[in-house]
């Protein structure tokens, strides 16, 4: 008799759906790993009503000091259980156990962070007392929670992306409401519940996989949301954004294609492992992903030969084995859609000197193009899958022209030992940040995270994060004794 797949419940207080429960499948394997419910509109509306009944209430705001508390007991219930954390999303995510294992890391440190930023924080005094109408008055600002957050996370970080977005509301009282991604929700339900075992109200944070477009529209939508928070794809976050009530805020974190420009006398045996690494982890289903890079012409086929040889050695396969380097992608069609993107540009002339070719319906070799053409797929568009392209380029700045083609921008990187290109670089790619001798995908959770144009709206990072889901309220007080 097969083993009883493990069930996650529902996640909203006193609600109860009639819609189907979800199953959720390994992709590397495509085996069932577990079942959770779903929620249909009247759970969404319970969660909502629910959400928004406590943000009205301000006598019963929890205090700082039990947010506080409640997120250094999370941080240290992670801790004890880390490698299980890992394994999970190992499993569900199809990420390396090697890389899961720092996503961890990188959550349980994302939880501290919100916890340093609440007690660091500060309002700022208003000048008065400076004019005559100012006269006999004092003004200072403090911080309150801006309402309802309600999240919406990608599957590529199932973890980490679920303490970004859920963590700075918890810690700044902002009630949440988080929908995880349909492939990966297993990491955000266990978070929630860790939350709930620290000492969280249940009413507080709550998690919903959304029965249907339909019904995450309505949630997203509501004019009760004061906060929108949004990972994925652009196609769905501008489109939701549209649709936002007046007055919700927002953020969104989509894509780019992140190119790399590196300089004739750059130290190749330093960057090009890096360069590998950028662009090969996580099967490369990483919005920073290293996916251009342009090459001085004197170097270019060193650069795509090494890079090629790289990639040939690294081991692709199953996630949860501590000797994978590259999962899965998260879906067969994406197999098939990135395979369909390779063949186009090596039918149109790319020269193919590593990968190309399926490795199994899940998993796809990593490839390295060298001179696709301009107009290919996975020159102009985000390929989200292990596909590095090398372009050799004469002038530095034909080859920023270029970088800079695309109606997308988030990271880059310039690879010279020279300053003074480095700083050409950084002045003139379109960018939110540019890393110097370092592959684009490098990102501390504390640093600004902010795609540009078509690749997002609104600065990402933990305190960015705190930032946006609170209000600057002034006070000012009269008194003939100022």
């Amino acid at each position: 008799m097969a083993a009883k797949l493990p069930h996650f419940g529902l996640m909203v207080p006193n609600a109860d759906s009639r819609s189907p429960d979800h199953e959720v499948r390994a992709p590397y394997d495509r085996s069932a790993i577990a079942t959770a419910a779903t929620a249909d509109a009247a759970v969404v509306e319970t969660a909502l009503a629910t959400a928004y009944r406590l943000y009205r209430d301000r006598d019963g705001w929890l205090s700082g000091a039990r947010r506080v508390e409640i997120l250094e007991k999370t941080a240290e219930i992670m801790t004890t259980r880390a490698e299980t954390l890992a394994l999970e999303a190992a499993r569900e995510g199809g990420k390396p156990l090697i890389d899961s294992r720092v996503e961890v890391a990188r959550a349980i440190d994302g939880v501290k962070l919100c916890i340093e930023g609440l007690r660091t924080q500060s309002g700022t005094e208003v000048p008065m007392g400076v004019t005559a109408s100012s006269l006999i008055r004092l003004a200072f600002t403090r911080h309150e929670p801006i309402g309802v957050v309600v999240a919406v996370s990608a599957f590529n970080h199932p973890l980490n992306l679920i303490v970004h977005q859920v963590a700075p509301a918890v810690v700044v009282g902002c009630p949440v409401v988080v929908k995880p991604a349909a492939d990966t929700p297993l990491s955000c339900l266990r978070f929630v519940g860790i939350l709930r075992e620290a000492g969280l109200p249940p009413e507080w944070c709550q998690a919903v996989i959304t029965h249907g477009r339909d019904v995450a529209e309505r949630l997203v939508t509501d004019g009760r949301v004061g906060f929108f928070s949004f990972i994925g794809s652009p196609k769905v976050g501008w489109a939701l954004r549209a649709k936002l009530a007046p007055g919700t805020r927002c953020a969104l974190e989509h894509g780019g294609a992140a190119p790399v420009i590196v300089a004739a006398d750059a130290d190749l045996d330093d960057v090009v492992p890096l360069l590998v690494k950028g662009g090969f982890y996580h099967a490369g289903q990483v919005c920073v992903s290293v996916q251009r890079v342009f090459a001085d012409a004197r170097i270019a086929r060193v650069v795509a030969t090494r890079m090629a040889a790289g990639a040939g050695k690294l081991v692709v396969g199953d996630p949860t084995r501590a000797e994978t380097d590259i999962g899965p992608l998260i879906r067969p069609a994406e197999v098939e859609r990135v395979h369909e993107w390779v063949g186009e540009a090596v039918k149109g002339g790319a020269e193919l000197l590593a990968g190309g070719k399926p490795i199994s319906a899940t998993c796809y070799a990593c490839t390295v193009l060298y001179d696709p053409p301009p107009a290919a797929r996975v020159s102009t568009e985000e390929v989200f899958g292990p596909v590095v392209c090398v372009y050799p380029y004469t002038d530095i700045d034909e080859a920023i022209a270029r970088a800079n083609a695309l109606p997308v921008a988030f990271q880059a990187a310039v690879c010279t030992r020279d300053l003074a290109t480095a700083l050409r670089a950084y002045r003139r790619l379109d960018a939110s940040a540019v890393m110097v001798n370092d592959h684009t995908a490098f990102r501390v959770d504390w640093m600004p995270f902010a795609g540009l144009r078509q690749s997002g709206h609104g600065v990402g990072g933990i305190h960015h994060t705190m930032k946006d889901m609170q209000i600057e309220k002034m006070l000012v007080v009269r008194s003939k004794e100022l």
